[in-house]
């Protein structure tokens, strides 16, 4: 576990980056539709400064949307806004989640996310800090995996692997970029295949962002693996 006022400082620069790639769009690119299916980048933009909100609301105990339908319908509600509008939202939320990430409180609690998700406290930092490094990708303006911090993409996919360890409609997978390793799928005591490929590349898979033809899979197939 890493200290999560690492991780909040973390989360202030990569806002920070995606700020000022953002601010050399303009309002006909901030229309126009971004990597995530039926999302524009305005849809992108919104999603970010509502999630910090939502984030805030984690941190002081509250629930972290009303509903799903409500969390939809803001997300509907503020896309089509101008560019600077869009920009000064996500920098001011970005604010408040820092205010609220600064504040006195024991990091070690369990607090509830979305869909009756539980998780400690000290990693709702990190979980805002992929929320902006993929959803900088997902506006398909420059930023790829590749540029993504070599720190976050490690730590990204362990969060992954361990988020489909277990699962059932994954095989039992070894995960490797020739340095490191990751097991993830049904428990086994083998793994039944061995995915190869660049970090940048085994994190797009895994977060549902490239297909994997990139990667080497041996053993079997490449896994196919369920939506986030």
């Amino acid at each position: 576990m890493k200290d999560h006022a690492r991780d909040l400082a973390s989360v202030r620069d990569a806002t920070e980056r995606l700020l000022t790639a953002a601010a050399k769009l303009d309002n006909a690119a901030v229309a126009e539709p971004s990597r995530l299916p039926g999302w524009s980048r305005g849809h992108v933009l919104a999603h970010l400064a509502r999630n910090a909100d939502a984030l805030v609301n984690v941190l002081q105990g509250r629930p972290m949307y009303a509903s799903a339908e409500f969390r939809d319908a803001d997300i509907e509600r503020d896309a089509p806004r101008p560019l600077d509008v869009q920009l000064a939202d996500l920098r001011e939320s970005e604010a408040r989640f820092q205010e609220a990430g600064a504040a006195p409180a024991d990091w070690s609690r369990m607090v509830e996310l979305r869909n009756g998700v539980t998780d400690k406290a000290a990693r709702v930092p990190f979980r805002r800090w992929a929320e902006v490094e993929l959803h900088h990708v997902d506006l398909g303006i420059g930023y790829e995996f590749e540029d993504l911090p070599a720190e976050f993409v490690e730590r990204e996919i362990d969060f992954l692997a361990e988020r489909f360890t277990g699962h059932p409609d994954v095989a039992p997978t070894r995960v490797t970029d020739g340095t490191r390793a990751w097991s993830t799928g049904r428990e086994a005591a083998e793994p039944e295949v061995i995915v190869r490929g660049s970090a940048p590349d085994l994190l797009g898979w895994l977060s549902g962002r490239r297909d994997g033809a990139s990667l080497a899979a041996e053993g079997g197939p490449l896994p196919t693996l369920p939506p986030l």
